[in-house]
């Protein structure tokens, strides 16, 4: 990559591409491409073949999505599923079609089986069956990895994936309806300690076990494997560590300063009940995380501090 090549962020707005630009800001790119979903919809066809024809973009990062937690991914199915798809096959056929030198397609965690082993490794893709609540979701990521795979071994373009962890930063989405885990637990804690309410209520039973990565992490992983890497391989993206729902909620507790009590909806899904990174693909090639977990929060907290949710 050089500083003049034109390098297209698919989905700039949202926590990852903004993250990715922030990057290749910082490392001096001058020509970045974007378009919002309004002036450009990548679920069409012919507009995204006409937007590369057109801007014959020499670098591709496909970080648009649609996405979602727990409830959305369960109660919108059939867009989840539709639309990743769409997006994933026009954006990368373009890609191929418009001799694209190089793309990183953006995938999930949540492609591996719901009961693999852990940490999960790579290789477990496809190996068993899926976490029900967010499966359309979750193969249409699996699809996007394999049209990647597919596109390298047919054609010999240069298409590579990665699969990050659980995700937070700048530009997340603190909708309580389509929310993940960890802005809605910022939200709700914010709320709480401006209300001075007495309790916070936590889905489940707080036993699950994830991991959170900072997205300005993710993109600076997704940059140094643009530069270093080109193969079939598939690279987690995370810390390699974990911690319980419970434990998020008091290192937030604590960051934030708020001094109830916990109420737990046993009626709520749990989802899957642990899913840990095996990052030493990633970390044999040269890189690792350098925020952690109470810095993040601290980091988030910061931002969103004067935000009225």
């Amino acid at each position: 990559m050089n500083k003049e090549d034109k390098i297209y962020v698919a989905g700039h707005r949202g926590m990852v591409g903004s993250a990715i630009i922030r990057k290749l800001e910082q490392e001096g790119y001058i020509n970045i491409i974007t378009k919002t979903s309004s002036e450009l919809d990548l679920r069409n066809q012919q507009a995204v073949e006409s937007f590369f024809k057109t801007q014959q973009p020499d670098y591709v990062f496909l970080s648009a999505a649609k996405v979602g937690g727990i409830l959305a991914n369960n109660i919108y199915r059939a867009e989840f599923i539709y639309d990743n798809l769409m997006i994933e096959l026009n954006v990368i056929n373009s890609a191929y079609q418009n001799d694209v030198k190089k793309l990183l397609f953006l995938g999930s965690s949540c492609i591996y089986p719901k009961l693999a082993p852990q940490p999960l490794k790579e290789e477990y893709l496809l190996t068993g069956t899926l976490e029900q609540t967010n499966e359309p979701y979750a193969i249409a990521k699996i699809a996007g990895i394999k049209l990647c795979e597919s596109y390298r071994r047919q054609y010999g373009a240069d298409f590579i994936s990665v699969m990050p962890t659980n995700l937070y930063g700048p530009n997340d989405n603190y909708d309580p309806e389509s929310s993940h885990l960890f802005p809605s637990f910022i939200r709700k804690f914010k709320m709480a300690k401006e209300n001075n309410d007495s309790t916070i209520e936590i889905w489940g039973d707080g036993s699950p076990k994830r991991e959170f990565l900072h997205v300005d992490d993710l993109a600076d992983a997704c940059y140094f494997l643009m530069k270093n890497y080109s193969g079939e391989q598939i690279f987690n993206i995370g810390t390699g560590t974990d911690v319980s729902v419970l434990e998020l909620a008091n290192m937030m507790k604590e960051v934030i300063g708020f001094e109830g009590e916990y109420q737990f909806d046993s009626s709520k899904p749990n989802g899957t009940p642990r899913k840990w990174m095996d990052v030493s693909k990633i970390e044999a090639l040269g890189w690792k995380h350098q925020i952690s977990l109470k810095e993040g929060i601290e980091k988030v907290f910061e931002d969103v501090k004067d935000i009225d949710f």
